[in-house]
């Protein structure tokens, strides 16, 4: 048993339906390992669980997969209160329209569908007209834009609000020196500097997966 198996089987199950949409995303996609997978999905959970954000904002839905994670906890949290007041939302933006076909039925297949407003569009453009503020916030789309997006999301998130954003370590390829001249490798290092130098927010890189950086706004 090799370490990462030793830990899928000590965290909440993936359940049927996400591990469906996980092995279709790999099958049906050209790009499936961007999918979350088990071990992100229970984190996007857990930190749904503890933050409790009446509104979250994702960039990148791709298949799916993270949305019905987060729209999890959401749930959970909502019928905890007692299903009373106004329904947190998730509002979810992919920029490629070609995803559309795959992953809206997942999306309105799922027992969450109540609580995700997919949409398809440029959310670095979209999300500031819907008039919303967000206490937590997805970063998962372009690597090239990682910067501008985060600065278009600080405003749009409640003080103590979370942003997470995916892929910071980019497969171990930030501190390797063979990768000086590869755009997307170059805009993370951007990035991964941009936040840690911004004294509006605090930070920590974790070493999950590909790294995930969580970013809490003061």
């Amino acid at each position: 048993m090799t370490l990462d198996d030793y830990i899928l089987n000590h965290i909440e199950p993936e359940g049927d339906y996400l591990h469906r949409l996980w092995r279709a995303t790999n099958i049906h996609t050209i790009h499936g390992r961007m999918v979350s997978g088990h071990l992100q999905g229970r984190l996007l959970k857990l930190l749904v669980l503890m933050l409790k954000p009446q509104r979250i904002l994702e960039v990148g839905t791709f298949s799916g997969y993270s949305a019905l994670c987060m729209a999890e906890g959401l749930k959970q949290v909502h019928l905890s209160r007692g299903a009373e007041g106004v329904r947190p939302m998730l509002y979810t933006y992919e920029i490629n329209d070609e995803m559309e076909d795959f992953t809206r039925p997942w999306i309105e297949g799922s027992d969450v569908s109540d609580y995700i407003d997919f949409r398809i569009g440029d959310a670095i453009a979209e999300a500031p007209r819907l008039g919303l503020t967000f206490d937590m916030a997805f970063l998962d789309g372009d690597k090239r834009t990682y910067v501008e997006a985060y600065e278009t999301l600080l405003p749009l998130i409640n003080s103590g609000g979370a942003i997470l954003a995916d892929n910071t370590l980019w497969d171990g390829h930030v501190v390797d020196p063979a990768y000086d001249h590869d755009h997307q490798t170059v805009s993370i290092r951007q990035f991964n500097d941009h936040v840690a130098a911004d004294p509006r927010v605090e930070t920590v890189i974790l070493p999950e997966r590909d790294g995930m950086t969580l970013i809490v706004k003061r």
